[in-house]
């Protein structure tokens, strides 16, 4: 089995993990968090009910009752683990990945997650080495809708839009399921049917041809902003009135406009992040950290500075009032109250990404190769003999700060790739590095 990743269990359905593998994870996860009750959620995938019926089964073998929340967005099972006290929850989905991958999603106490480092390498090691013994005393399902509750919550944040003209993008995912109860009928829907298969584009938008129908639509409609989620929802990504792709990265800045202006405080980043969004922070009078990718860091890490929210170059947004949990819908709504407060005084979505983007940036580069740490070390090596770093981060991968430039090099924790991205005061510079870059990693391949 190998689905068992840095983040979450993840893999083709089938192939990587099966229902007999769901089960018997099912069955220890009440030992491993120990509870006696565990919150499940469900994404629209084809192979999602026969993973749902397969876990459920297992937690009831093992003596806990499951609380059905039914077809969910990942953040609506964070929001529901914490706001009633559960021990534990899964969220059935992949996410972005494609129609014949599914996974599981764990957290534990107050959405905290349960990632390999904190108890997935423990629950690998039970269903492969310990016997499936039934309790006598079986759990039960529950019902378990909350939807109404949720969707109070998030009408809370609902900014006035009437003075935008939006284009949404749901992927055909989970996003369907409360966008038009919170923003209702005035924008114009894209891809807005929930369907597993996804038949329109991959729900990843970080890949440039699944938002290209977006960007189209964009300028057709003559847009104030356009919006993609992924497959579950607990990502966000913008475009911008040009039809420009915006690098998730710079809407922490915008984010800043909504809280920073009220409240100094502690931002979170991660290692990815263009410098010019810390620099941007800063003018807010506020301090920006930077930590590892991915939830399972980010979620206790801007627990544990008490920050007010944090972001990643992949489009996850964490809040403080969110249980300090991701949630693309939330962000979407604090970014269009930024956003319709900057057209009433004259400025546009791409400006007021130009006042916080100020350097030339590659976006992320991946590579497939399999001397993945080899080629990290020859990177290092190469570039800080040539030059001074500044700084130099080795907590995910490398960060390595110089005077003009900077880059990071990570494996993926999810997919079998080594990943490059680099940001430089010129494009000129970040041509040459990106350029020395690709011939170092080439003799790895």
């Amino acid at each position: 089995m190998g689905a068992f990743k840095a983040y979450d269990i993840r893999g083709i359905y089938n192939t990587d993990f099966n229902k007999e593998d769901v089960y018997r994870i099912g069955f220890f996860l009440p030992d491993l968090l120990k509870t006696n009750k565990i919150l499940v959620g469900r994404d629209v995938r084809v192979s999602s009910p026969e993973v749902y019926e397969s876990l459920a089964r297992g937690i009831n073998d093992g003596g806990a009752d499951v609380y059905y929340i039914g077809l969910s967005t990942t953040p609506f099972v964070y929001w529901a683990t914490a706001k009633f006290n559960f021990d534990a929850s899964v969220m059935i989905t992949a996410s972005h990945n494609s129609k014949e991958y599914n996974g599981l999603k764990i957290s534990r106490t107050n959405a905290l997650p349960v990632g390999y480092d904190s108890g997935l390498d423990k629950l690998e090691k039970l269903i492969k080495e310990h016997p499936v013994v039934p309790k006598s005393v079986k759990g039960k399902i529950i019902d378990f809708d909350k939807r109404n509750e949720y969707l109070d919550f998030l009408k809370a944040y609902v900014p006035d839009i009437s003075g935008l003209k939006l284009s949404i993008d749901c992927s055909n995912g989970m996003a369907s399921l409360f966008i038009k109860d919170l923003i209702g009928e005035s924008p114009s829907y894209l891809f807005f049917d929930l369907d597993g298969t996804f038949p329109n584009h991959e729900a990843n938008p970080l890949v440039p041809e699944n938002v290209a129908d977006l960007k189209k639509h964009v300028l057709e409609n003559k847009s104030d902003l356009g919006i993609v989620f992924d497959g579950d929802a607990d990502r966000v990504m913008f475009i911008d009135e040009k039809g420009v792709f915006i690098s998730p990265d710079l809407i922490i800045g915008v984010l800043a406009h909504y809280y920073l202006e009220k409240e100094k405080g502690n931002v979170l980043q991660d290692i990815r992040t263009s410098k010019a969004v810390g620099e941007y922070i800063e003018k807010f009078g506020s301090t920006m950290h930077m930590w590892r990718v991915g939830r399972a860091y980010a979620s206790p890490k801007l627990r544990e500075i008490n920050g007010i929210f944090g972001g990643e170059f992949a489009g996850h947004y964490y809040f403080r009032d969110f249980y300090y949990s991701d949630s693309g819908l939330l962000a979407c709504l604090l970014v269009l109250d930024v956003v319709a407060k900057m057209k009433k005084d004259g400025v546009t979505v791409s400006e007021l990404i130009n006042r916080i983007s100020s350097y030339s940036n590659s976006g992320e580069i991946n590579f497939r190769l399999e001397r993945k740490r080899e080629a990290m070390e020859a990177m290092r090596e190469f570039f800080s003999a040539e030059e001074t770093p500044e700084a130099f981060y080795d907590f995910d991968g490398y960060r390595i700060d110089f005077k003009d430039w900077w880059f990071n090099i990570r494996m993926s924790n999810t997919e079998p790739f080594l990943r490059f991205l680099a940001e430089a005061t010129s494009q000129e510079l970040l041509e040459e590095k990106i350029a020395a870059a690709r011939k170092i990693i080439s003799r790895f391949e």
